[in-house]
């Protein structure tokens, strides 16, 4: 049989064939590819999709800027506060009256301002402060860091926080049992006496014990004046700002002179006040009177929450 010559640029059928499959399959790749790459952006929408919400940025406070302290005082109240500075000179009354601005670098976020009358007998100091509270973590609002600051505040004047809930059964105190001498030179201390807190007299006066050995100094035997009547010790205030509490501390200073300091702390949204009122007695004078302290302390202290909300 005759052989067939072969002849160059011209295909048989099974070459043309070859070809048009190498195009179908080269178009049909290439549609895979397209629709490949057109769906990378609906994957990418997906993945957000699974994305949670971002977080939401709490409110900030409700106060911007502090009030002018050394002026926030009525001359009046400086009149009842401060006593002893209607018989100074002009001008050292009108300075008493003027006040002295606590040193700040930022009049935004903190201000205040002491006033001080002395008498021969008895002197007068009066302090406020005003704190405004910013916080720096976008999900904790201003309030509640302030809220946080006034805590801290109430439980170091050792006044507890308020109970919510029964003490559990398993909370019981134990029966108060005499515990033994310490070996370590640590004096013990005899259960049932409540422990007074430094720098304040005891609630109550001192039992007389008996009398003194001849010779040795009893540091009891001065009458202690009672540190807080009943009903008027360090609490929590229901009247006054969102929250509130009063301390008050009476301490000795030399041989016979007593001081009373009353402070008045209160919360009102982000801002954080403190009105300190102290009373200094000398010689034969008095202790200070708690419940007259307080109430004023506490009047100059709804005074001021007034002016917050104006």
């Amino acid at each position: 049989m005759q052989r067939k010559r072969y002849a160059p640029g011209h295909a048989g059928p099974t070459a043309r064939t070859a070809v048009v499959l190498t195009s179908v399959l080269g178009l049909g790749l290439g549609l895979g590819l397209t629709g490949c790459s057109a769906g990378a952006p609906a994957d990418d929408v997906t993945v957000d999709a699974k994305a949670g919400p971002a977080a939401p940025v709490v409110p900030p406070g409700r106060y911007r800027t502090l009030f002018e302290p050394c002026g926030s005082v009525p001359q009046a109240t400086l009149k009842d506060l401060l006593p002893g500075a209607a018989s100074l000179p002009d001008a050292e009354r009108d300075k008493a009256y003027r006040g002295t601005a606590s040193v700040t670098y930022d009049t935004d976020r903190r201000v205040g301002c002491t006033w001080r009358a002395d008498s021969p007998d008895t002197s007068h100091r009066l302090t406020l402060d005003v704190e405004r509270v910013v916080s720096y973590d976008a999900t904790i609002s201003d309030a509640d860091r302030a809220q946080s600051v006034f805590t801290a505040k109430q439980l170091e004047a050792g006044i507890p926080l308020p109970t919510t809930a029964p003490p559990s059964p398993t909370a019981t105190t134990p029966p108060a049992t005499t515990p033994p001498a310490s070996t370590t030179g640590t004096m013990a201390v005899t259960a049932g006496v409540p422990l007074t807190p430094p720098g304040r007299l005891p609630t109550t006066k001192a039992p007389t014990t008996g009398a003194t050995p001849p010779g040795s100094a009893d540091p009891t035997s001065a009458p202690t004046p009672t540190a807080t009547p009943t009903g008027l010790e360090p609490r929590l205030l229901d009247d006054l700002g969102e929250v509130a509490y009063l301390d008050d501390a009476l301490s000795r200073v030399g041989a016979n002179g007593h001081q009373r300091s009353v402070s008045v702390v209160f919360r009102t949204s982000n801002v954080i006040v403190t009105v300190s009122y102290r009373e200094q007695t000398t010689g034969s004078a008095e202790a200070p009177d708690s419940k007259e302290l307080q109430e004023k302390a506490r009047n100059l202290a709804r005074l001021l929450a007034e002016r917050l909300e104006e």
